[in-house]
């Protein structure tokens, strides 16, 4: 089992150097369409369920959600790269928070967790590329500093902007904001 999952680990690893390496050389190109929300984010959380190791989520997705035009494969890799760092950073079982609301013209997606949060000064660094915060070195944590980097390289593709702060209580939030643009086409 242990070997699986290094080997999980290690074919993760190769998969964010790729996308890095794509998004680098702007060989990746955002295929929108209109998608609910809620699909994406379910989605996300399947591909996520054997790290949560049966850790409450908890999430409050707003009843007024438009579909929101986007690439679901990309968004899902987003959410799956910060789902995976609350995995790696929040305390032994604690709940991990995921919410998505309508604000200024689009959606704000967020992922909270109740770890050591971010060191003053690291809220921008984060995302850059090989760049592991305090709370990694802290930790023993074993990401290659990629992930948020792949993150904001996805949304800000789609004419977004991602940002991380540090939660009230402890813990941190990651947040994302997409355009939704115009409405979407009328399929009836």
């Amino acid at each position: 089992e242990e070997v699986v999952d290094e080997s999980n680990r290690l074919a993760r690893l190769v998969d964010n150097l790729l996308s890095m390496t794509r998004l680098d050389a702007g060989a990746i190109e955002v295929e929108k369409q209109w998608f609910p929300l809620e699909d994406v984010v379910g989605s996300a959380l399947g591909l996520v369920r054997k790290e949560l190791g049966g850790r409450a989520v908890t999430k409050y997705l707003a009843t007024d959600l438009p579909p929101v035009p986007l690439d679901g494969v990309l968004i899902e890799q987003v959410l799956v790269n910060l789902l995976e760092n609350a995995i790696r950073y929040s305390r032994g079982g604690l709940p991990i928070d995921i919410s998505a609301q309508v604000q200024n013209g689009g959606v704000v997606v967020s992922v909270g967790d109740r770890g050591p949060g971010l060191a003053q000064g690291e809220e921008e660094r984060i995302f850059e590329k090989l760049f592991r915060g305090s709370a990694s070195a802290a930790s023993g944590g074993r990401g290659a500093g990629l992930g948020l980097a792949i993150a904001r390289a996805i949304v800000r593709a789609h004419g977004g902007r991602i940002w991380a702060e540090n939660r009230p209580g402890g813990g941190a939030s990651f947040s994302f904001f997409l355009p939704c643009g115009e409405s979407p086409p009328d399929i009836s």
